[in-house]
């Protein structure tokens, strides 16, 4: 019985990888899912048991220029994925609406390629948001979303690059990486120092960022429920991409509920000030890295915007 059963396994395994786009399987760990899959292992067992277990008797690590060097370089980073996704189609031969995955070995489309997995692998070295978090004993900022979304992302977005690198399923990688120019500007100006927090006044709206990505990428997955045909090749990218658009909507919007409504979530001189209708300005306790991907800003408060100081676990316990 346990023979038959690993028999049917492997047959739906080397089925799932049979539908792998010969092009991608070039690219670095994309041959299979299981090198991705340990990574995100070794992730997931780092930051919930074994980081804090090295730093529960040590001072947190002081890691400033490292941070302004990642976070920059992330900047940079994320401007090339986002003009290469422009010039392999977005701006040229894609309508914006039905735009099926180009599977020939054209200029444009090997282009599209390999954007599609640099994205994806920009996605693994966003990992290191949360190791610095650890290693700074951020707890605070390890929150139930920030985990998920760092782990839960890159494990669906391996599929989809490696089934369908290009068409309107990359509208949603594009968009991702917009906002991440942002993003990673506000960290990085964060992580220079207390001199720039006079320039962070925008810290609330990141979130608002957030919502609107996360409003175009279910808008714009939306219309192919209406259209007459359609020939994009793999409509469950699409099924997903509107599901994660609007999954993560809610929970950034409960985020911005509970941190800029209620206030349980800033420190007591900005929930006072936010209280007498002023705004909630960071100051030199504030996030120096927030949170990445997909991050409300706690991506997404620090230890000193905590409700208590409880453990990682019981924190992922209470989200």
């Amino acid at each position: 019985m346990l023979q038959e059963m690993g028999s049917h396994a492997m047959d739906i395994y080397d089925f799932l990888l049979s539908g792998i786009d010969p092009r991608m399987t070039m690219y670095p760990l994309m041959q299979t899912p299981v090198a991705m899959s340990a990574i995100l292992l070794c992730y997931l067992f780092f930051v919930l048991y074994l980081g804090p277990r090295l730093m529960a008797n040590r001072k947190p690590l002081q890691l400033k220029e490292a941070m302004i060097t990642y976070n920059f370089a992330l900047v940079a980073l994320s401007i090339f994925i986002v003009h290469e996704f422009l010039m392999s189609g977005w701006l040229s031969t894609y309508t914006w609406q039905c735009d099926p995955v180009d599977t020939s070995d054209s200029p444009e489309a090997t282009r599209m390629v390999r954007v599609a997995w640099l994205f994806w692998f920009s996605k693994i070295i966003e990992l290191m948001d949360t190791i610095f978090f650890v290693l700074r004993k951020k707890d605070g900022q390890i929150t139930f979303l920030h985990i998920f979304h760092h782990s839960f992302m890159p494990w669906t977005w391996w599929w989809g690059v490696a089934y369908a690198p290009g068409g309107m399923g990359s509208f949603h990688a594009m968009i991702n990486c917009s906002v991440h120019i942002v993003m990673y500007f506000y960290y990085g100006l964060s992580a220079a120092g207390p001199r720039f927090q006079k320039f962070l006044w925008w810290k609330k709206y990141m979130t608002a960022i957030q919502l609107v990505q996360f409003v175009l990428v279910s808008l714009h997955a939306t219309q192919y429920y209406f259209m007459d045909t359609c020939d994009y090749q793999f409509p469950m990218v699409i099924h997903l991409i509107w599901v994660y658009g609007t999954f993560f909507f809610v929970l950034f919007s409960n985020f911005w509920i509970q941190a800029y409504v209620k206030g349980k979530r800033l420190p007591k001189q900005d929930l006072k000030r936010s209280l007498n209708g002023g705004h909630a300005h960071t100051n030199g306790k504030h996030s120096e890295n927030g949170t990445s991907n997909g991050h409300a800003i706690s991506k997404k408060s620090d230890s000193s915007q905590n409700e208590n100081g409880s453990s990682i676990l019981s924190k992922m316990k209470k989200a």
